[in-house]
């Protein structure tokens, strides 16, 4: 595997309040990494800072070899296409089909033509288990079809890795497996993938490594077996302890 994603000391800072400081971490190609934590220890802030929706106070990230805080909002933008995105909330356009809305990026960043769109599209819902869903609007599915509209929205744009924002945090509960199913089978076909997750099960069945969150900063790095039978840190003992 090649190193596809290097953070060195990243920072994050609103006024005084410091979100997270030092983090130093590394993401081969292929690899499934779950970051866990307690609430408000910075996950998703750390996640929008690797693709720079937030912008870092400190600290480099360099994905493909490219720094991506020295770049021009031009160049930064060529590589976050490699960067998809999912968000908890979906963010669905929900004035357009579920076919328009997974064709839309394509189209206008990638040049590609109507029905090149309309065939990748189509490729990506029935990837997805939607395939009968695409001319319909998002108010009419349910938050697991709609999660999984997004993921098949971010492949659409043929990512080389993909940022997952507790993506099953906004569902009921019997929405989550169909989501994770489908993360699964993604892992499964080797997309490197970086997953803020609240689902233990998933972090331990699917993840080849956890990265555990906790007052400021990464505090542990380990395989997931070993973080969940023998925690290194106390910190991450008083947080197993509390949901597992």
């Amino acid at each position: 595997m090649s190193e596809l994603l290097t953070i060195t000391n990243l920072k994050k800072q609103y006024g005084n309040k410091i979100i997270f400081d030092q983090v130093n971490a590394k993401v081969e190609q292929g690899e499934v990494i779950a970051i866990l934590g307690p609430s408000g220890a910075g996950k998703s802030t750390f996640l929008r800072a690797i693709n720079l929706l937030e912008a870092p106070t400190a600290g480099e990230v360099i994905f493909e070899g490219n720094e991506l805080t020295n770049l021009a909002e031009k160049e930064l933008d060529i590589l976050r296409e490699k960067i998809g995105m999912v968000f908890q909330s979906f963010n669905l356009f929900p004035n357009l089909t579920v076919i328009e809305n997974i064709k839309l990026a394509p189209m206008k960043v990638k040049n590609l033509s109507d029905a090149e769109a309309t065939q990748l599209a189509e490729k990506l819902l029935n990837q997805v288990g939607l395939g009968d869903k695409q001319s319909v609007y998002p108010v009419s599915l349910s938050g697991g079809q709609q999660q999984r509209v997004a993921i098949a929205r971010a492949l659409a744009m043929s990512p080389d890795v993909l940022l997952f924002d507790e993506p099953t945090s906004a569902l009921d509960p019997e929405m989550v497996g169909e989501v994770l199913n489908v993360m699964k089978q993604l892992a499964e076909d080797g997309m490197t993938m970086l997953v803020v997750t609240h689902e233990m099960g998933f972090a331990r069945e699917v993840a080849d490594t956890v990265w555990f969150m906790a007052d400021g900063g990464i505090q542990e790095i380990s395989e997931p077996e070993m973080f969940f039978s023998a925690p290194k840190t106390q910190r991450a003992k008083d947080f197993l302890n509390k949901i597992l």
